[in-house]
């Protein structure tokens, strides 16, 4: 494997937190978002990335019609600050020390990492955002839960000013991040929420996610989306047939 495939095959676990937990070889993922390895073909790119295209729960989705219920509040608990920043080839990403929790009803999940999509990858009634947020956890047992957060264009949002202005520009290792990075204040004020039972929207798609979309998106410039944009001006999947899930909204 040479040293670009090398790198895309650890990106592609830096996006899979629980890919080598199950035994799932990141060597044959050379996935992109256009061309030969863009999003039709990633359920043949390898028979790990099989659900891709034959799984009946994959994400994103269009969220349109919801069931209001009453669901459990989230309850952040995140350091001010990342450890790690990396461009991974596919999209810049912050990684989390041990420590940074998100409790939902009686489960505990630990913040893992945060990366970053243009334009966002969940519709809302048929909208896309300029970008959207996605914040993983994992739970023990190794279920995840991915907060998904919508970026509109707005007033300036001191995180993410600071995360375009040092994030790396070229693809490559894990840097240390400015500590001045506070995963909070990428959250709006309000946690209303969108939860349903999807999958990780990268390969393998593994159908082990429950997601939170936020009601309520963050404002961010739109210079910083720029910024963001001379990298990856385009890192969103399709949206993906909801077969009658329902999506659940917070009251």
């Amino acid at each position: 494997m040479n040293r670009r495939h090398a790198l895309k095959a650890l990106a592609g676990l830096a996006l899979c937190p629980l890919c080598t937990q199950q035994g799932i070889a990141a060597e044959g993922h050379h996935w992109s978002y256009e061309g030969a390895g863009g999003p039709a073909k990633w359920g043949d790119l390898d028979a790990a990335s099989k659900v891709c295209g034959i799984g009946s729960q994959q994400s994103p989705i269009d969220i349109g019609t919801t069931v209001k219920s009453q669901l459990p509040a989230l309850k952040i608990n995140w350091a001010k600050t990342a450890d790690t920043i990396v461009n991974n080839g596919h999209t810049i990403q912050l990684n989390f020390a041990k420590g940074s929790t998100l409790t939902l009803g009686d489960v505990k999940y630990e913040l893992q990492q945060v990366h970053f999509h243009r334009p966002s990858e969940h519709l809302i009634g048929g909208r896309n955002f300029p970008m959207e947020a996605h914040f993983v956890h994992r739970a023990e047992t190794a279920g995840l839960a991915v907060v998904g957060v919508l970026m509109a264009i707005g007033k300036p949002n001191a995180a993410f000013s600071k995360i375009v202005a040092t994030m790396p520009m070229k693809e490559g290792p894990a840097v240390k991040a400015d500590p001045g990075i506070d995963p909070n204040a990428l959250l709006p004020a309000r946690l209303g929420y969108y939860r349903y039972p999807g999958s990780l929207t990268t390969p393998p798609c593994s159908e082990t996610v429950e997601w939170l979309v936020l009601t309520d998106p963050v404002q961010v410039t739109e210079a910083s989306v720029a910024a963001f944009a001379r990298l990856y001006p385009m890192n969103a999947r399709p949206v993906q047939k909801d077969n009658r899930r329902y999506v659940l909204q917070s009251s």
